[in-house]
């Protein structure tokens, strides 16, 4: 092993020591997350400012394009997958209970992906032009 030594079984490398769990896989699809993030946005922001003030009809329009719609599904599931794996760090970081923590990553993963579900489920029936929400709720 090149450039490596152990103290007390810790890998070492530089006199820095290695992550030996794995993290890096979760940095980098955090980092593409973010990547994607600020486009997709700067596109949402302008996007709202240009529908600011406009009609439903107008909003329904703008959803009725495979382009706009795509882009938004796009948008949400990067969201979810950066807000997901930042929630992870911080559950991670200060639960050290190990039930605890599994729990709470378990509970964070299902409210993460029912959002991520229900978010594209509507922007879906948007961008066939059903109604936002079922018959009878909310109205």
């Amino acid at each position: 092993m090149s450039g490596q030594n152990t103290k007390n079984g810790a890998k070492f490398k530089n006199n820095v020591k290695i992550s030996e769990r794995h993290g890096s896989g979760e940095w980098l699809i955090e980092r593409v997350a973010l990547a994607l993030l600020i486009p997709l946005g700067l596109w949402v922001l302008a996007s709202a400012f240009s529908l600011a003030g406009s009609g439903y009809d107008a909003l329904l329009t703008w959803f009725a394009s495979p382009l706009n719609a795509g882009l938004l599904i796009v948008t949400v599931l990067a969201l979810f997958t950066f807000v997901s794996l930042a929630w992870k760090v911080i559950v991670e970081d200060y639960v050290h209970k190990p039930f605890s923590k599994t729990l709470a990553l378990g509970a964070l993963n299902l409210v993460f992906l029912a959002l991520a579900a229900v978010s594209v489920f509507f922007i879906v029936r948007l961008a066939l032009g059903s109604a936002p929400l079922p018959a009878g709720i909310g109205a």
